[in-house]
């Protein structure tokens, strides 16, 4: 399982040095940005199945171009 977790910074180098203690937790930093994506990727794709459930409407390509 994978997971994010979101670190006070004065408490980054005492989380990161407990997880590597453990020798069943793999540890790998990911920057702001690329946390941000998969923030944006995940409520994109809960959007997708909100939609193919008929709980929401997505827009069409012809009304995003236009709000271009």
């Amino acid at each position: 399982m994978k997971v994010i977790l979101d670190i006070k910074d004065n408490k980054v180098e005492f989380v990161m040095e407990l997880l590597q203690s453990l020798s069943f937790v793999k540890t790998e930093p990911i920057s702001t940005a690329k946390a941000e994506l998969f923030k944006e990727l995940q409520a994109s794709a809960e959007e997708v199945v909100l939609a193919k459930l008929g709980k929401i409407k997505l827009k069409t390509a012809e009304e995003l171009l236009n709000e271009l």
